[in-house]
């Protein structure tokens, strides 16, 4: 996470390089606390990933938000993802450690937000296979509360040759 010190001010249009790798475009409604929260999503998708927790990754939904898979299926609506969510991340199989980490957020009005998201499946330390990779792409909405959630996302597979 950035802090406030990892930013420069910028004018609208501009993008900021922070500390932590990712950058920020910025617009005259992009405020600190939005991009704190944006992120803290972000954090929150790592936790329940790590953790194969369904309703916590759930929580973290519009519930008119639409999911299309590494693999290409599509989710939409909330009890779609939910059905999937809940019969597949308990049951997921990786052994290692996953992050996540905001590469790029690009605010499209104030209360919508474009995250490309660097998503890294380490392995433990015994495989020899090695990790995968995701680009995922979140589109996020400010909701009345002032809380963001997942609205439309696609979660890609990054393919490598090996």
């Amino acid at each position: 996470m950035t802090t406030e010190s990892d930013r420069t001010e910028v004018t609208p249009a501009q993008t900021t390089h922070t500390a932590t790798t990712h950058t920020v475009s910025t617009g005259p409604e992009a405020a600190d606390a939005d991009i704190r929260a944006v992120e803290e999503v972000v954090a929150a998708v790592e936790r329940a990933q790590r953790a194969k927790d369904p309703d916590a990754f759930l929580a973290l939904f519009h519930p008119e938000a639409i999911w299309t898979t590494a693999h290409g299926k599509v989710l939409v609506g909330l009890d779609a993802i939910a059905e999937f969510t809940r019969a597949v991340l308990p049951a997921a199989t990786w052994d290692g450690r996953v992050t996540y980490e905001p590469a790029h957020i690009g605010f499209l009005r104030p209360d919508v937000a474009a995250v490309k998201v660097r998503q890294v499946y380490q392995p433990p330390a015994d495989d020899p296979t090695g990790g995968s990779e995701g680009a995922p792409l979140y589109i996020m909405t400010k909701q009345d509360d002032g809380r963001w959630l997942l609205h439309a996302c696609q979660n890609t597979e990054v393919k490598t040759d090996r």
